[in-house]
């Protein structure tokens, strides 16, 4: 008993640490990108200042609480049975993240659609 719990407590920290958590933060130019991804896609739904619109609001107020885990894998695999798409194959999930901490701490301007397209053709 008394070293299963020895080894609970060695590798629950393991367990808690996001997955999300270990991928590299997105470079320069593919930050653009996302930037101007959630203004403009994210934003049709949720608003383009994300106050909220078909979808809730992805202020930090709005979003406090909510564990970015959750948030996360609502980017990535969407939310059946409501109109939140999928963004799999069109974001990764360390790419969902960056995205998500910065929803966290209010989300940048977008940059326009000329810095997302010089960008993605640089890609």
């Amino acid at each position: 008993m008394f070293c299963r719990s020895i080894l609970i407590a060695a590798f629950l920290p393991a367990l808690v640490v996001p997955v999300y958590a270990q991928g590299p933060a997105p470079d320069d130019k593919r930050q653009r990108e996302l930037v101007h991804m959630v203004r403009q896609d994210c934003g049709s739904c949720h608003g383009l200042t994300l106050q909220g619109g078909l979808g809730p609001a992805l202020t930090p107020a709005a979003l406090r609480g909510k564990p970015s885990e959750g948030l996360v894998a609502t980017i990535v695999a969407g939310r059946p049975g409501t109109p939140m798409p999928p963004f799999r194959g069109l974001i990764e999930e360390s790419e969902a993240a960056w995205v998500v901490e910065r929803l966290l701490e209010g989300f940048p301007a977008d940059g326009g659609p000329e810095s997302a397209q010089l960008t993605a053709g640089a890609r």
